[in-house]
């Protein structure tokens, strides 16, 4: 958060970069970086500017009848306030007129996570003669790098998730072997339960999948569409959670089983193909960090799907091969993506993200995933890894 002991990182970041401000826009809480960036609280209905100059104080302009969330602003910082749109114009040509700014916005949306400015408020300050760049790497390193206590939540998190995912899979197997009858509905709902018992809270109860429902990537089971759980068949369970304290960010697995005594080779063939796609994008982030290296989302992704297309099942893929973890499951930092979108910013230090290739037919479908943290000269996976599908019965 911007604070006066935090400014000059701020600025010192801006400087580096060859900006002359970072300038954050806000209407109706449509950009997510700015309320916790610039500690806003309350109720905010009109637009905000703010700027973070490379040199000297930081400017906000804000509406007359809005003051309320601006009450943690320094007072030695300025603030400019306005009732009417030509004022709010006035101010904003004098604070950034000329300028080279960073906004959160992303050419030709390259990035669509990071692109929160509409395109009218970007064409508003072009016309002060400004050039614009992206924010996108001063996000990921003012937002979403992880300080000692995330990530010591982040593993306790995972830790929990991996206890539930272990007791589930455990449930289903007595299930199925004591033809006790269960829905993915069913386990589901236990699984949340566990996950209360924990103390894990989450935007949504984890993913139960079966046999035809492995293949839908965002497939969640309800009380009214469910499949019963059977013999021989596969099944996908996906789960994240964070613990219930400030601060705290994500953990998001997945693991695959089979309900019976032997993987079909169709099943086991596509699985091995993502445990090695997984295992290559895991050995590109670390061989990387350990050379000192700058290394893109779009390269991972790129070295784990062409482990997928040579292996011939090009087809089979339908999404990115990870995304960026935060407080909120889908975090604001670099996605592990050459596929949905190129994103090119870079991994950093203190940042968390998934590594989670899958693929997809018509019968089923099987991912991976794990959870990667990168440090100053390393980069570690806070979970155990998947070799092959877990046999159940």
């Amino acid at each position: 958060m911007l604070t006066e002991e935090t400014l000059a990182s701020y600025q010192a970041e801006l400087v580096r970069r060859g900006l002359d401000g970072w300038l954050i826009f806000d209407f109706h809480g449509l950009n997510p970086v700015a309320a916790p960036l610039l500690g806003l609280h309350g109720m905010g209905t009109r637009r905000i500017f703010a700027l973070i100059p490379s040199a000297g104080v930081p400017v906000a302009i804000t509406h007359a009848i809005e003051q309320g969330p601006w009450s943690r602003w320094p007072s030695a910082w300025k603030r400019m306030t306005y009732s009417g749109w030509r004022e709010l114009e006035s101010h904003l040509a004098a604070t950034v007129k000329g300028k080279r700014v960073a906004m959160e916005y992303s050419p030709q949306c390259a990035i669509p996570y990071i692109s929160r400015v509409d395109g009218g408020t970007i064409e508003l300050v072009r016309s002060f003669g400004v050039e614009l760049a992206s924010s996108g790497d001063l996000v990921q390193r003012f937002s979403t790098v992880w300080d000692e206590r995330a990530v010591t939540t982040h593993r306790r998190a995972s830790d929990k998730l991996y206890r539930v995912k272990d007791l589930a899979f455990e449930l289903i197997a007595r299930c199925v072997r004591d033809r006790i009858p269960r829905t993915e509905f069913d386990i589901q709902q236990q699984m949340a339960s566990w996950f209360r018992e924990e103390g894990l809270v989450t935007d949504s109860d984890p993913c139960v999948a079966t046999s035809i429902n492995t293949g839908n990537p965002h497939y969640l089971p309800t009380a009214a569409e469910s499949r019963r759980i059977s013999a021989d068949e596969i099944v996908l369970l996906d789960l994240w959670g964070k613990l219930e304290a400030p601060g705290a960010v994500f953990a998001d697995i997945t693991w695959v089983g089979y309900t019976g005594s032997r993987v079909p080779d169709r099943f086991a063939s596509a699985f091995a193909a993502i445990r090695d796609a997984r295992d290559r994008a895991v050995g590109v982030v670390q061989d990387a960090v350990r050379a000192g290296r700058d290394l893109r989302g779009w390269e991972v992704d790129r070295a784990a799907s062409d482990v997928l297309r040579t292996g011939g099942f090009g087809e089979g893929i339908l999404h990115r091969t990870g995304h960026s973890l935060g407080e909120s499951v889908h975090g604001n930092g670099v996605n592990i993506d050459d596929y949905e979108t190129r994103d090119d910013r870079r991994l950093l230090p203190g940042t968390g993200f998934t590594i989670e290739p899958g693929l997809y037919f018509e019968d089923f479908g099987v991912r991976t995933e794990i959870n990667m943290i990168v440090t100053e000269r390393d980069a570690l996976v806070t979970g155990a890894l998947q070799t092959e599908i877990l046999n159940l019965v």
